[in-house]
């Protein structure tokens, strides 16, 4: 009997590890990295002491919570670096950023900038920032990127991305791709370049209407 408790509590704290960083990617993933820890607990069902236990801080939960979203940042970039096509490596490294983002609001938190605390994510941006202004250098040598563009140009377009969030859950992804469309096609140099590529499918959205009055 002596010999098996060790082995279950171990166990039992790898299953409340996974239970808390799934817990952690649905609750950061839809209401960003403002969710407090305990809601996280509570979606998990432990409690607040054996949530600190596994992550003392918040910092910590977040960043192993975003480790798989991170990789898929870093491998991103790396392709968009490797294509011979300095464009189409351009278009790609955007398109595949905001899909990133659209599927997780605390990602793109986290990402932004927008939670301080998640100061692990600040090489990532480094290192999509310095990968984009090589694209764009690589670009513009081939008349292929609008001139005027600058790497600036990314980060309004992805504070304008993070609109895609308040979307129902259902439609962001539809919706991300046909924003990074739009954007893509604004940083494009024309009409050199040719007709612009077709459009991907568009959402089905409404607006919000006010309450009727009587």
């Amino acid at each position: 009997m002596t010999d098996r408790l060790p082995h279950t509590g171990r166990s039992d704290a790898r299953d409340n590890r996974a239970r808390i960083l799934d817990a952690a990617r649905t609750v950061f993933g839809e209401e960003g990295l403002s969710a407090p820890m305990r809601e996280v607990a509570r979606h998990a069902g432990v409690g607040p002491a054996t949530l600190y236990r596994h992550f003392p801080t918040k910092q910590a939960l977040i960043g192993e919570t975003f480790a798989e979203q991170r990789r898929a940042c870093h491998a991103v970039v790396r392709d968009a670096l490797a294509d011979s096509d300095p464009w189409h490596g351009f278009r790609s490294l955007v398109e595949r950023i905001c899909e990133l983002h659209a599927h997780s609001r605390g990602f793109a938190d986290a990402f932004m900038a927008a939670f301080p605390e998640a100061m692990d994510f600040a090489a990532d941006r480094e290192r999509t920032s310095r990968a984009v202004a090589e694209l764009a250098r690589r670009a513009h040598e081939t008349d292929q990127l609008r001139p005027g563009f600058v790497v600036d140009d990314l980060i309004l377009m992805l504070m304008a991305h993070r609109g895609v969030q308040d979307l129902p859950r259902a439609d962001r992804l539809t919706a991300s791709r046909r924003f990074a469309a739009y954007v893509i096609e604004a940083f494009r140099a024309a009409p050199e370049m040719g007709a612009p590529a077709p459009l991907p499918l568009a959402p089905r959205l409404q607006l919000a209407h006010s309450p009727s009055t009587p």
